[in-house]
């Protein structure tokens, strides 16, 4: 009979505690998750040019709040604004989706009345506008939780700007991961939230620009709105700008303006497409490129978590356990366990 050390017994005592108390506080914070990830977000991107307002003689205190400012204006009150402005369009999004699901049925009865083909029957208009209606309350999000996460991140972001090497030497003394492996952590961290927080946005807000002068040129009407729903689109991988270009030809073709119709579709698919591939090739080769699958995943789980912001803070959440995962495969699997896992 096999007895097992006390000391072994404390030790999973005192693991088990720190599991039970970490999983109650992640549950009661993870409404505002958002704003921890938010922090870490505009920190790593903040860092260097604090580093060198530092440098310069600024006080701490003045350039962390500086740079908050500069965040708010330049980031925050954009993001938030196109959460506000779909949250008040969402009901005109689930009349046009309704509208747009009718105009695809009546053209399918067209066709099965032409070759006896059972298609129109499976399309219900009003649960596809209900279906829309609850996730696009997601999409939007609370706006107390927003206000309270929002808060929580700019608190974290004054002391991660003005304590660096306070917080440094805590990441060090606190995370049981030895030195090497915390700063390829570091590194990866830094390099996913840029491809995240920078590579993906500019993408998506450069094709909602494009899209929304088409939209001005041939007519389109709500053209913000749809230049908005361009722009979420182009971060959902395998959707792009389709999101908002096919309704919009729909709408404007079933209200009989033919050459716009296909005018905002041929501008949708060569002008906002190639603005894609531009922004690909000339500025985020400098970036850390996010596999798509990655994003895919990171949005269906982001929007139900965050909001809006799940369009950026979910493929980062995704990124950040797959490097946690290299990180452990790195610390804790040897050799010998690698090479009998690939002769299974």
């Amino acid at each position: 009979m096999t007895i097992i050390s006390p000391k072994i017994i404390r030790q999973l005592f005192l693991l088990l505690l720190i599991i039970l108390i970490l999983s109650l506080i992640f549950r009661e914070m993870l409404p505002y998750l958002s704003g921890v990830l938010g922090a870490i977000t505009i920190y790593v991107l903040l860092r260097g040019l604090m580093g060198r307002l530092l440098n310069k003689g600024w006080h701490p205190n003045l350039a962390a709040g500086t740079l908050m400012v500069l965040s708010f204006f330049v980031i925050l009150i954009p993001v938030v604004g196109a959460a506000f402005m779909l949250g008040n369009k969402i009901s005109q999004a689930v009349a046009n989706s309704e509208k747009i699901a009718r105009i695809i049925k009546s053209q399918l009865t067209e066709l099965q009345d032409r070759f006896g083909i059972d298609l129109a029957t499976q399309i219900d208009a009003s649960a596809i506008s209900s279906w829309l209606s609850t996730n696009l309350q997601n999409v939007a999000g609370g706006t107390f939780n927003t206000v309270i996460a929002i808060s929580i991140m700019y608190f974290l972001l004054y002391y991660m700007l003005t304590n660096r090497k306070a917080l440094r030497e805590s990441l060090m003394g606190y995370i049981p991961i030895n030195h090497d492996n915390l700063k390829v952590l570091g590194a990866e961290v830094q390099a996913m939230v840029r491809a995240n927080a920078l590579g993906i946005p500019l993408v998506a807000i450069a094709q909602g620009l494009v899209a929304l002068i088409g939209f001005f040129i041939f007519g389109i009407d709500s053209p913000f709105f749809w230049a908005v729903i361009v722009t979420i689109g182009s971060m959902v991988p395998f959707v792009g700008s389709m999101l908002g270009t096919i309704p919009v030809f729909i709408l404007t073709f079933a209200s009989g303006h033919t050459f716009a119709a296909w005018g905002i579709l041929m501008y949708g698919i060569l002008i906002v497409g190639a603005t894609d591939n531009l922004i690909r090739l000339f500025v985020l080769q400098k970036l850390d490129d996010v596999h798509p699958l990655i994003t895919l995943i990171g949005v269906i789980i982001g929007i139900p978590l965050f909001g809006f912001i799940g369009l950026i803070f979910g493929p980062l959440l995704v990124s950040l356990v797959l490097v946690i995962i290299k990180i452990y495969k790195q610390e804790y699997v040897t050799d010998t366990d690698d090479k009998s896992l690939k002769s299974v």
